[in-house]
């Protein structure tokens, strides 16, 4: 059995014809077994249908599409449809013909190039879309963190009341497991085993002698936890100049000159500070030329977010914001919204954890957590005033999570290590907790 090739962050296919016949059969299965429509569905059909400027921009970014683009999504009827399918099943990999893969954001693939298009652009930018978006994907969230959501976390061919034509295999299968192994960027190193399930029950909390390896839902194993001493702060990155990696993840942008008010949607999408703090309160502590590292996470790595530094939690902030908006500047994104990442970090849903370090070269900092299209609940579990030794958790992604940043003020500099690697959309992923920087 083949794996396809995967995306930025592992979350879709690259392989267009992958993705093409995996749409093809969820349009077969919802043919052939309609489903009336979940209310939040039928809320955002309803909402389309009632205003004539979403009914125009529903319609106009699927007849936008050019022409050998091979979408079979020809309207928002299908969509919708498909929508609703998915509300009702958990991520999997999928064969098709000699083909296995992992399509992590169905939604997204059904929304792949109208993304890209005008009325796209206008669609998923618009508040009331977003706001009916969220409740859809609550009902998905729901429907994960339920037991119901267990039978995908087997260890071999999954079984259905319902086909979906896509013959799909359990997380625990020797395909899954071997590419959750796959992106450890330790394997092999030191006492983590080589072989794939050996290398998954060393690495993380769970009961192989239980059903579905003890996880009592899709996201309870998707947020799961490394096994103590398996991930932990180094004796020597203790000390308090050293800055740690925050989320198990990719670097993808680092500069030194973000503004506070910058136009974050033209090409380049530099970073406008105040955007992506919503105006809080505290965005005012930092100034034009701050830093910012950006660092992406895959689609099958640890989701929980851990304090780079030594310090009290000053402020926090759930922000609400955009699921499926991308940067008009990079026109048709085969990546979307990847290449966008940027952008999404001032429209996106969101969270802010404003943290002050108790090394005063550092002071006032901020993690900021970003949501990407179906992974977009960020979940704070810290509160003002806690105090937070590096490497303490402070929150999680629920299903997924795409990118994160570190911004820093004007003044501080950090001799940034990216083991090896130059920032991009082709890195590697750094251990959560490993050094990334120190501040001279």
């Amino acid at each position: 059995m083949n794996h396809v090739k995967y995306r930025v962050g592992k979350w879709l296919p690259s392989d267009r014809n992958f993705l093409n016949k995996w749409i093809e059969k969820k349009i077969a299965q919802v043919n052939a077994y309609p489903q009336p429509l979940n209310p939040a569905i039928e809320d955002l059909r309803n909402a389309i249908y009632n205003d004539a400027l979403l009914f125009m921009s529903f319609t106009s970014m699927y007849d936008q599409i050019p022409q050998g683009y091979n979408d079979q999504v020809k309207n928002f009827e299908t969509m919708l449809q498909i929508m609703n399918q998915i509300l009702k099943e958990g991520p999997c990999y999928s064969t098709i013909e000699d083909q296995i893969g992992l399509v992590g954001f169905p939604i997204n693939a059904i929304l792949d190039w109208a993304m890209g298009t005008e009325g796209g652009y206008l669609t998923f930018t618009n508040t009331l879309v977003n706001q009916k978006l969220q409740v859809i994907l609550n009902e998905w969230k729901n429907f994960l963190e339920s037991p119901d959501s267990t039978y995908v976390l087997v260890d071999g061919p999954i079984d259905q009341p319902q086909p979906d034509y896509t013959a799909p295999v359990g997380w625990f299968s020797p395909e899954a497991l071997e590419a959750i192994a796959s992106m450890d960027p330790l394997r092999g190193q030191g006492n983590d085993p080589y072989d794939a399930l050996q290398n998954f029950i060393y690495n993380y909390q769970c009961q192989p002698d239980q059903p579905h390896f003890g996880y009592k839902s899709w996201d309870d194993f998707f947020t799961r936890e490394f096994n103590p001493g398996v991930r932990e702060v180094s004796e020597e990155d203790k000390d308090p100049s050293v800055i740690v990696n925050a989320c198990e993840s990719a670097p993808y942008n680092c500069v030194t000159n973000a503004m506070m008010k910058d136009k974050f949607w033209m090409k380049g999408q530099p970073y406008s500070l105040l955007d992506i703090m919503d105006n809080h309160e505290l965005a005012q502590e930092f100034g034009d030329n701050s830093t910012v590292y950006q660092a992406f996470l895959c689609a099958k790595t640890y989701h929980r977010w851990n304090s780079p530094v030594d310090g009290t939690i000053v402020a926090i902030q759930n922000v609400p914001g955009t699921y499926y908006s991308e940067a008009p500047a990079e026109g048709y994104d085969p990546a979307g919204p990847n290449d966008s990442q940027g952008y999404i970090a001032e429209l996106a849903a969101r969270a802010l954890i404003f943290i002050k370090s108790d090394n005063e070269k550092i002071g006032l900092m901020c993690f900021v957590a970003i949501g990407m299209a179906e992974v977009s609940s960020c979940e704070i579990t810290v509160a003002p005033g806690d105090y937070v030794k590096k490497g303490d958790p402070i929150g999680t992604f629920h299903f997924g999570g795409s990118t994160h940043c570190l911004i820093f003020r004007p003044g501080v500099h950090i001799n940034f290590d990216f083991h090896g690697q130059t920032p991009s959309l082709n890195t590697y992923n750094i251990p959560v907790k490993a050094r990334i920087g120190v501040v001279e």
